[in-house]
């Protein structure tokens, strides 16, 4: 399905927002197969990070001065968050760009593909919780909804994705979205054939979603 992946996101048009009222920042949607199945990498924040506490990401966050371009931004705070070595890292393609509502954040999302097993170093800073979801569990119609809510004036539509006792909304949901929304029929329904899996949940001892 990767190759898949990668031919889909090459031959289309990636959509860039260039607006000087958003702070730059990217994402990294790290793909893995387990057991047979594609697994999607998701974190849960804690509530010592500045922004979008106790919230469902990807790893990611605010592009630092040094980073050379998004990419770069990406790589690094998924190691930085989570021990992600840029080695082990295939990138796919992107996905459009996206605006948080409510922190005026424009996010740019690499799609990518991990090893599994991979040993995670967990920042207990940053994150509370690792969340490994099967992609499966993700199509299911019945764990997704839309609302639609308003900011000056103007209605815009919100996704929810229930998972285990986890909703992923937000910047990370319509990300998702994008995502999912790309993948070929056949794969779609491949995918909601295979028997669900519960994600597993990695918790420490010990913003962008």
């Amino acid at each position: 399905m990767e190759k898949k992946i990668k031919e889909i996101l090459a031959c289309r048009g990636k959509t860039c927002i260039q607006d000087p009222r958003y702070r730059r920042a990217a994402v990294l949607i790290p793909l893995f197969k387990k057991d047979g199945e594609y697994h999607i990498l998701f974190t849960r924040r804690t509530n010592k990070v500045e922004h979008h506490k106790g919230q469902i990401s990807f790893p990611g966050g605010r592009q630092d001065k040094g980073d050379k371009d998004l990419l770069a931004t990406a790589l690094r705070e998924a190691r930085e968050e989570m021990g992600i070595e840029e080695k082990d890292v295939h990138i796919l393609g992107e996905l459009d760009d996206i605006c948080t509502v409510s922190t005026d954040f424009c996010v740019s999302p690499f799609v990518a593909l991990l090893p599994y097993p991979y040993p995670y170093k967990v920042n207990p800073r940053e994150i509370e919780e690792v969340i490994e979801v099967p992609l499966s569990g993700l199509l299911d119609n019945r764990r997704f909804r839309q609302e639609i809510y308003e900011k000056d004036g103007q209605p815009f539509p919100v996704y929810f994705y229930q998972h285990e006792g986890h909703t992923i909304w937000g910047a990370t949901a319509k990300i998702l979205k994008q995502l999912l929304d790309l993948l070929p029929e056949e794969d779609r329904k491949a995918l909601k054939s295979k028997p669900k899996e519960l994600p597993s949940r990695h918790r420490d001892s010990k913003d962008m979603a």
